[in-house]
């Protein structure tokens, strides 16, 4: 696992996981944001930068900025680059977290969870986001 740092925060990524490169780019983004590593306004590595510095393909590192930028994470500047610029249309992002929760919690019920566990979930992963707790659960017990 390649552990390289973009600005005040460390990028993990494992080229031996099945999950793509450029997921795992976003996803560490996004998850950056929201833990107020990365703030609006603020500009992110060059594709260029980025792929040298993490050690992957430049086309790698496009796509997961093109990613962030339909998703409506970053802007992309002509002269700034990508940009962290969190678009709040909040009916489109309800829909899309639907979508996305519907498939994670039939998994999570294929699996045996009950609805107060995945709700012990959330709250801990929110907690955690907000900068209340520490990820592996505290006293709700590790995740």
């Amino acid at each position: 696992m390649a552990k390289r740092r973009v600005k005040d925060m460390i990028l993990e990524i494992d080229f031996n996981s099945d999950e793509a490169l450029y997921i795992q780019l976003r996803n560490q983004i996004v998850v950056g944001i929201a833990t107020s590593q990365l703030c609006a306004g603020e500009s992110l590595p060059s594709v260029r930068q980025l792929a040298e510095n993490v050690g992957i393909n430049m086309h790698t590192v496009n796509k997961a900025y093109s990613v962030l930028r339909q998703e409506g994470y970053v802007k992309l500047d002509r002269r700034k680059g990508a940009v962290i610029a969190v678009d709040c249309n909040k009916e489109m992002a309800r829909r899309k977290l639907v979508e996305d929760l519907q498939v994670i919690l039939a998994g999570a019920m294929c699996k045996g969870f009950s609805r107060s566990e995945v709700h012990d979930i959330i709250d801990v992963i929110y907690d955690y986001y907000q900068g209340n707790d520490d990820i592996s659960g505290g006293e709700r017990g590790a995740l």
